[in-house]
């Protein structure tokens, strides 16, 4: 069997129609059946079960038809990663950022692909941790840059640390807590809204381990945002505390809390397992190793 008889075979399922997967694939529908016929006969088994007008797969052909969309994408992706080699540092990449390593990265990020690699097309997504794996795993992303510790584990996935920088509780320069002596306790935090962008599990436990069950996020934070920069342009004009990574806003005051140590974020570059990278991948991790640092 072929590439091209696989496709047709996929369109059948998809739309269940003779009529309207020729069309689709521009062919006849007698051309359509006799590619169809032949899979079945070379496997030696039915493929589709013919109801009435409509074609449904068999038991037997939804298993091919998982194996079929595998070659088949596969099949396709060899074929644009010939395209992006031909193109060399001309190609494009699509990184997805998480908040953490967006508030770090997308501005140094786009002006080091600007400056340094003038020919190189740059596609930065921001979002949850959650859909911009679904969107790596649609092959809509090449590539995440994202709190590791936020990420479930998965076969499908091959994670790089990168590096691991600090958290804090910052505020702007004359908070009235940083006029406390004896440093910060966490119950001192509760008269003021707290911000923060939504935290990995990892991080609730730790800040749980060290101030008590009321510092779990759902309980303690008030203002709650994807993106840092909005929060950090909230807490600059009011009295608002913004817990994130403190590279994230060097302008921001660090509070004395008591105790001190909070927790970090474990940044990774995350690709597909078992997916060739896209050409220009060298270009970006070396970038997100200069720029990630705490």
């Amino acid at each position: 069997m072929t590439l091209v008889q696989l496709r047709h075979f996929i369109s059948l399922a998809q739309t269940g129609s003779f009529s309207k997967s020729a069309e689709a694939m521009h062919l006849t529908q007698p051309a359509l059946s006799r590619s169809i016929r032949s899979i079945e006969d070379e496997l030696g088994l039915p493929l589709f079960d013919r109801i009435g007008r409509r074609s449904e797969l068999t038991p037997f052909g939804r298993q091919v038809l998982q194996r079929a969309q595998r070659l088949v994408d596969d099949a396709a992706e060899l074929h644009a990663l010939g395209q992006r080699m031909r193109e060399g540092e001309g190609g494009a990449i699509r990184i997805g950022l998480g908040s953490g390593p967006g508030a770090l990265l997308m501005t140094p990020l786009l002006m080091q692909v600007a400056t340094r690699h003038p020919q190189l097309t740059l596609e930065i997504s921001r979002g949850s941790t959650d859909r911009l794996v679904q969107a790596l795993r649609d092959r809509q992303l090449d590539a995440l840059v994202i709190d590791a510790r936020s990420l479930q584990p998965a076969t499908d996935l091959r994670t790089e640390l990168v590096c691991e920088i600090r958290g804090s509780f910052m505020v702007r320069r004359g908070h009235p807590l940083l006029r406390k002596r004896g440093g910060v306790r966490f119950e001192m935090l509760k008269d003021y809204p707290i911000a923060s962008t939504p935290l990995s599990d990892e991080v609730a436990r730790r800040l749980m381990e060290t101030y008590g069950p009321e510092a779990h996020p759902a309980a303690c934070v008030t203002l709650r945002c994807e993106e840092i920069p909005s929060l950090v342009e909230v807490v600059r004009k009011s009295d608002a505390i913004l817990l994130a990574v403190r590279a994230a806003a060097p302008d921001l005051v660090e509070l004395p809390m008591v105790p001190g140590e909070i927790t970090t974020a474990l940044f990774g570059l995350v690709t597909l397992a078992g997916r060739s990278e896209a050409p220009a991948m060298p270009i970006v991790r070396t970038l997100v190793q200069e720029l990630l640092k705490d």
